[in-house]
């Protein structure tokens, strides 16, 4: 073999290692590293700019006018979201439902809006976090460049992954517990396929926003363990009430979320309604103002009095939940370390005060407190931890942390099963667990399955002429309707055999029919009316408009939820195997 055909099988097989999959997902996850951390910095700089058109100045004692600037700001947003996105919004959960259920395709138009709307709400003193849009900054990069060149199947999935474990290590300079952010929330499986091209996205993303252009979010003081035997029992306490808040702080949050969905006023008006009461509070403490992190350092480092941060802790939970519950854009990673730092430096004052010979500063206990409401609310123990490892690059608080940490999830585990995250897609019907879905039937909704043209029969007509739709139909069930066009029965094959004798075809259907309805709802998942179904032993249900129960919107059988499920599977197989 000469030398120009060896140079020629070395360029083939570099050609061809260059065109593996390995070495594209890595080189395009290095892509989405570098564009992630660019667009953080990008993102930081708006925001400061935001805040500053907003309050030009800090507000003094008798500057009124910052009650209203949240409000203003939740005007826009409605604004954005009701004309411009069709209430079609973004958050964590999104990124979670997209890699699930939609094969990692996002909407790059609706998650640059909606990072738009988190500047306006954030800037304007919307009291919640940056985390969430940056996230789906990264994640909508990732999905966009996929799908851009054509990718997917689990590739697409992988680079969604990178994005959003490269927001989290830009915008904490954390690139661990970004990599373990992506592996425990988004993603929810560990494979060399996957974290590889992670662990290269969230290095870059870093290496991008936090060594080249300076980003960094929180100082941190460094502690130590004074009596590691008996703080730790104190820590464990620590646990326990980091558990127990991180469900007031969850549940605070989705009843806001239910009181503004029933509020009858029109959208638009909503997050500057929940705006008004973060203006209020905000106008006595405008630490709940924004994200926080001066906040969250002022804690950590003992420079808060025990009244304020007690009062900062309740208020904290309530500006949170005004602020998103009413549609407001924002994240819930920080307010979660506010909420967090805030309990535990309350604690820290009490156990520092009845055992002052054996117990750190009120900011050590601050500081695991971050970690423990954090790990309750998200149910990622391993990025808490990591969080404030990389935050402080200290060792010295990391076994306390750890036993709050894995305590609070407990607890909260106990008192409620889903995070902050999978609460909001259980309330649609999906259940996800581990980045899978646990029951597809439980997020495919009757209105996917039901007939919506629905062949209907009057209680006044005859049984003579139910036998003649019948035979012309095919079918052996009809919603019955009365004189005034609305729902008010079933009548059945099963009627016709128990209740009319030969010869009396003269019986109205009225008399026949089935008057005590069961019906579907269009919203429903297909799992809760197959159980309807069995618990009934019918086989089929007309649906009916929650605000009405006689408006009749269609008709749903046992063979339309058999026929969805089995296409849905076999649409699913044939996308992966893509």
């Amino acid at each position: 073999m000469d030398l120009s055909e060896l140079l020629h099988n070395e360029k083939r097989n570099l050609v061809q290692w260059l065109h593996t999959d390995s070495v594209v997902s890595n080189s395009l996850a290095l892509i989405v590293g570098v564009l992630t951390g660019l667009t953080i910095v990008l993102y930081d700089r708006s925001l400061a700019l935001s805040s500053h058109l907003f309050f030009q100045h800090k507000p003094g004692e008798s500057d009124y006018y910052i009650i209203f600037l949240p409000a203003i700001g939740g005007l826009l947003v409605g604004m954005i979201t009701h004309y411009l996105m069709k209430k079609k919004r973004y958050s964590i959960e999104n990124v979670i439902e997209a890699t699930t259920l939609h094969g990692g395709k996002m909407q790059p138009k609706n998650v640059f809006l909606e990072v738009l709307s988190s500047l306006i709400s954030l800037g304007s003193g919307a009291s919640a976090g940056k985390e969430a849009p940056v996230v789906l900054a990264g994640a909508g990069i990732g999905s966009t460049l996929a799908q851009a060149i054509k990718m997917r199947g689990n590739r697409l999935k992988i680079l969604l992954g990178c994005g959003a474990s490269a927001g989290i290590a830009a915008a904490f300079n954390a690139p661990l517990a970004g990599v373990v952010f992506s592996v425990e929330v988004i993603l929810g499986e560990l494979e060399s396929s996957t974290f590889i091209p992670i662990v290269i996205a969230s290095v870059f993303a870093t290496l991008t926003s936090n060594v080249v252009f300076g980003v960094r979010p929180i100082q941190i003081s460094q502690y130590q363990l004074v009596n590691p035997l008996q703080e730790s029992i104190l820590y464990l306490i620590l646990g326990v009430l980091a558990g127990i808040v991180s469900v007031i702080f969850m549940r605070s949050l989705y009843r806001c979320r239910d009181f503004f969905n029933s509020l009858k006023v029109h959208p638009i008006i909503k997050p500057a309604i929940g705006g008004l009461g973060v203006g209020v509070i905000g106008f006595f403490y405008p630490q709940i103002f924004g994200v926080g992190y001066e906040v969250i350092s002022q804690v950590l480092a003992n420079e808060l009095v025990f009244k304020v941060i007690v009062a900062l802790l309740l208020l904290k939970i309530v500006a949170f939940s005004l602020s998103l519950g009413s549609g407001g854009s924002g994240g819930s990673f920080v307010p979660a370390l506010f909420i967090g730092s805030m309990l535990g430096g309350a604690y820290g004052f009490i156990v520092n005060q009845i055992f002052p010979s054996f117990t750190s500063e009120p900011g050590a206990y601050a500081l695991a407190g971050m970690g423990a409401v954090f790990t309750g609310v998200t149910r990622a123990p391993l990025t808490a931890i990591l969080i404030l490892f990389e935050l402080t690059h200290d060792y010295n608080l990391v076994l306390p942390i750890m036993l709050a940490c894995v305590l609070s999830n407990l607890i909260s585990s106990a008192l409620h099963p889903e995070s902050i995250f999978t609460e909001s897609l259980r309330r649609r019907g999906f259940t996800i667990r581990k980045g899978k879905e646990v029951d597809i039937m439980e997020s495919l909704k009757v209105a996917d399955a039901m007939k919506r043209e629905v062949q209907t029969i009057s209680m006044n007509k005859k049984v003579e002429a139910l036998n003649a739709l019948m035979q012309s139909s095919r079918h052996i069930g009809f919603p019955v309707m009365d004189s005034e066009g609305k729902l008010w029965g079933v009548v059945t094959l099963k009627d016709i055999r128990d209740k009319v004798k030969q010869g009396e075809n003269d019986k109205t259907i009225g008399e026949i029919a089935t008057s005590n309805l069961v019906v579907a709802y269009p919203d429903e998942s297909l799992n809760t009316v197959l159980q309807r179904l069995a618990t009934k032993d019918i086989g089929r249900l007309p649906v009916v408009s929650r605000e009405d129960n006689k408006q009749i919107l269609g008709i749903i059988t046992r063979s339309d939820i058999v026929k969805l499920y089995d296409k849905t599977i076999v649409g699913r197989m044939k996308y992966q195997s893509d």
